[in-house]
């Protein structure tokens, strides 16, 4: 018979802690393999290359796991409330260029045109880490999910920034529409979609507050290209 241990003989893990430093280390192997299916797009000639779209395909998964990673990464800090939430001045205009730099391969290798439309002059107090996750994170799923078209917008609109991404794809589903972001929090095992996204981009939001007022993140349909409008408010 095995001998019964005693909880002086079993190592005590925070199992928290131990995900997140697992997920860390995952996430810089993702980057690595990012990096890696960039360059090769960036040189391959997608008529010469028969395998060019899955290549693609890959490249828009593997930033996927990796904006996954992210999220829940900063989730960890927010909960444990040591994330270093750090908002500063910002240029919009400045922002948006940078977020679309960081998809520039992916737009060529899937054909998507993109219109970028901001005031040169409006800058907001936000913490530029928190909103550039959730911006990347829209823009890519629009690049995914439209049909040739992503438009990318920032305006001050009744007192609030507004962050509008747009395509003209199919739009989200009426399901989405109807709930709000928190009770899209549970895993739809059909549909394989856990909800981590929104529920990151809703927690972002919030954290930014002004005169009693936070932030908020909504989902319409329609807009100027016809498709799936993802829209980001902040005080």
């Amino acid at each position: 018979m095995m001998p019964h241990s005693t909880d002086d003989e079993l190592p005590q893990v925070d199992i928290t802690t131990f995900l997140a430093s697992s997920a860390h280390d995952m996430k810089n192997s993702v980057s690595l393999l990012i990096r890696g299916l960039e360059q090769i797009l960036a040189t391959t000639d997608a008529q010469a290359f028969p395998g060019h779209q899955n290549l693609a395909q890959m490249t828009y998964e593997a930033k996927r796991i990796n904006s996954n990673l992210i999220q829940l990464l900063t989730l960890y800090k927010v909960g444990q409330q040591i994330y270093p939430f750090d908002p500063q001045s910002v240029s919009l205009a400045d922002f948006l260029h940078n977020v679309a730099a960081q998809n520039t391969e992916l737009l060529r290798s899937q054909g998507v045109a993109l219109e970028c439309e901001c005031p040169s002059d409006l800058y907001w107090e936000l913490d530029e880490d928190l909103i550039t996750g959730v911006i990347s994170n829209a823009f890519t799923n629009a690049i995914h999910y439209t049909r040739d078209r992503v438009r990318l917008t920032a305006a001050e609109v009744d007192g609030k920034l507004e962050l509008r991404i747009e395509d003209n794809g199919q739009g989200y589903p009426p399901r989405m529409l109807r709930e709000s972001i928190d009770s899209m929090r549970g895993v739809d095992f059909q549909g394989g979609s856990t909800g981590l996204g929104l529920f990151f981009s809703a927690t972002a939001a919030r954290l930014h507050r002004h005169g009693g007022r936070g932030g908020e993140v909504k989902l319409e349909n329609g807009g100027p290209l016809g498709g799936g409008c993802f829209i980001l408010r902040l005080p």
